[in-house]
């Protein structure tokens, strides 16, 4: 089975990303023939710096590599070292109605927010299915918000495949429904653009301020508190086990419990969870030369799999003469 999926160079990663997404991503480089890549292109729909996206490009690599992806066990490589995602889309493009891009929650979330949103963002979900459809993916692990888009790749397959014969693989979307969701330090999900992360590689200082912020609910020591309803209690949950999650909830169903004193062991259980990734990042980190070559290694072979559906869809669609 091949799985596929990306992450955008956006900013620094945070555990939003890792449990909502990479974990399990990388988790499949044991079970499956996976492809995992940085969508830079689809980054430039709201980076506007170039140095800023080169930078963000680096530091996502060295995220996923620092965190167990083996690019002996996957292909991992950066979306622009491989132009037939562009040319893909420009085809997909020319079978995707306006109709099915209006009706986009993201485009309708920008308008509704009085954004105006450029053509980029509006046709975004093309070029998502380009990067899916042009490796004939079987999965792709997305979180609940990103589902739709997967539909929309899937139409846009099955439009193709009506007009010139059966071609692409219909995706089909991997959630794992307990952790759809990863919830910021406000109770919104958890994501960059709300300012609500707490980012992976933090250095300790700033990793106990973003958790002592985390927002809680105004109930005195005195109060049972409510575990299923706390922005605290559903962040912690993600870094223990079974047995350990049933002891806070305890916790919380009685008398006497302090957020304080829960938001001080979280700042150690998350610094203690991330160390050794954290002592392989700083490695990395020394290493940027190699970094890149793992990198157009990976873009080497992503185009060998990309050219084997472009070479059918440039005869079938008459390009090739």
């Amino acid at each position: 089975m091949r799985v596929l999926s990306g992450i955008q160079p956006s900013g620094s990663l945070h555990i939003g990303n890792f449990f909502g997404m990479m974990r399990s991503m990388i988790g499949w480089q044991e079970k499956s023939e996976l492809y995992c890549f940085i969508v830079n292109l689809h980054a430039l729909t709201t980076v506007t710096d170039g140095a800023l996206l080169a930078r963000n490009t680096m530091e996502a690599a060295m995220d996923f590599l620092a965190l167990g992806l083996d690019p002996g066990k996957s292909t991992f490589w950066v979306q622009g070292d491989v132009p037939e995602h562009a040319e893909l889309t420009w085809i997909l493009h020319n079978h995707t109605s306006m109709g099915l891009l209006e009706r986009s929650h993201s485009y309708k979330d920008k308008i509704a927010r009085n954004l105006t949103p450029s053509h980029g963002l509006f046709a975004y979900p093309v070029l998502m299915a380009a990067d899916i459809l042009l490796y004939q993916a079987n999965l792709v692990p997305v979180g609940r918000d990103q589902k739709q888009h997967l539909e929309i790749a899937r139409d846009i397959a099955g439009a193709f495949n009506h007009a010139y014969g059966e071609t692409f693989v219909l995706p089909e979307p991997g959630i794992d429904d307990d952790l759809a969701t990863i919830p910021g330090i406000d109770g919104q999900k958890m994501s960059k653009s709300y300012g609500n992360a707490i980012d992976i590689f933090l250095e300790k200082d700033e990793l106990a301020h973003r958790v002592m912020s985390i927002v809680t609910d105004a109930r005195a020591v005195s109060d049972v508190k409510d575990p299923d309803a706390c922005n605290l209690f559903g962040i912690y949950r993600l870094f223990v086990g079974p047995e350990d999650q049933a002891e806070l909830r305890e916790r919380y169903l009685r008398p006497g419990l302090k957020y304080s004193a829960v938001k001080k062991e979280l700042i150690e259980i998350i610094w203690d969870f991330f160390a050794p990734f954290r002592e392989r990042r700083h490695e990395l980190a020394r290493r940027p030369d190699t970094v890149r070559q793992i990198m157009a290694d990976g873009a080497v072979r992503a185009r060998k799999v990309a050219t084997i559906t472009m070479d059918i869809v440039r005869e079938k669609t008459g390009l090739i003469y």
